[in-house]
């Protein structure tokens, strides 16, 4: 696997287009945001990670340009719900997200 490459988001305020949010539930075994927070931060691009909860239910926030690659990942933990995926490009343009 490559190394995540960081795009300067200060260059960009739309480097990473889709502000990503959700729910993850606890499956089979205890959640812990530290360890979600680290794997996305070393294996997705983006930035404006949050990662808060506890071992029963975490909440993510995070901007990316590869949405999917949270969701699958997330749901490898545990059970994903109110997904939220909105493009802040279209936003900025006054659209629906």
């Amino acid at each position: 696997m490559e190394p995540i490459q960081s795009i300067d988001a200060e260059d960009d305020q739309f480097a990473y287009r889709y502000d990503t949010q959700l729910l993850i539930d606890r499956r089979d075994e205890d959640l812990d945001e530290d360890e979600i927070a680290d794997y996305i931060r070393g294996h997705i691009e983006g930035n404006s990670l949050i990662a808060a909860g506890d071992e029963e239910l975490v909440k993510i926030h995070f901007h990316t340009n590869e949405p999917w690659k949270v969701l699958e990942y997330c749901n490898s933990v545990g059970e994903i719900y109110d997904i939220v995926v909105e493009d802040m490009i279209r936003q900025s343009a006054g659209m629906q997200g």
